[in-house]
């Protein structure tokens, strides 16, 4: 019986105004591996995870992801994928508590779920009870991941995941994502560092130029 492909990108070319952000690229990732994308800044990397979470359309080429149609069933790729790039997606009026609280009613999580997210992440009472826009980047960053956690994506989308914390918060993180694989996540990691992240993948994918050079055991 054949692995089950969470993601596969056959001939994508992805266009930003006329540049090609991804040219003809071929991705195929299956269920239960964590994967680290590699590359220089521009190179392509958070086109790929935008592509993979229905936030930017094809130009030629198809995608499915976790079995959707990226073109025709969008709306299901999005409600199966989580998420989180450069910008963290919290809600900067509410507190991180109440963002997490929020996540959690939408998906259903118990009350025990989304404090243990907070408390893998290190979000205390007094970060709880704090706005989001009053956070610093390390700890909006951690609230991101602890909201990523009580959500229970199917497939995670990570752009620099490590940006912005101590060696204490990139431990976490990393104990965080292999928690999720281990749960029956799929994980996909962009970033530029490496020696890190590839210490937790079981496979990396090398984009240059938007293409992709290399896919192989880390």
């Amino acid at each position: 019986m054949g692995e089950t492909s969470v993601v596969d990108v056959r001939d994508a070319v992805v266009l930003l105004g006329s540049f090609p952000a991804l040219a003809e690229a071929n991705v195929r990732i299956n269920a239960g591996e964590l994967v680290v994308v590699h590359g220089p800044n521009g190179a392509g990397k958070t086109t790929l995870l935008r592509l993979c979470a229905g936030l930017l359309p094809l130009s030629r080429g198809s995608a499915r992801i976790m079995g959707f149609d990226i073109e025709a069933e969008r709306s299901l790729v999005r409600a199966s994928v989580g998420f989180l790039g450069h910008a963290n997606g919290l809600y900067l009026d509410l507190t991180a508590g109440e963002n997490l609280s929020f996540w959690g009613h939408v998906v259903g999580a118990n009350r025990e779920e989304v404090t243990a997210a907070a408390v893998r992440m290190g979000l205390n009472d007094r970060l709880l009870a704090t706005p989001v826009a009053r956070l610093s980047a390390g700890q909006k960053r951690r609230t991101a991941l602890a909201v990523m956690a009580v959500r229970r994506a199917s497939l995670w989308l990570l752009d620099e995941p490590h940006a912005g914390l101590d060696a204490a918060g990139r431990d976490e993180i990393d104990a965080l994502l292999r928690d999720a694989v281990a749960a029956g996540a799929t994980v996909v990691i962009a970033s530029h560092e490496l020696e890190r992240s590839a210490s937790l993948a079981s496979r990396r994918i090398e984009v240059v130029g938007g293409r992709i050079i290399e896919q192989g055991e880390r």
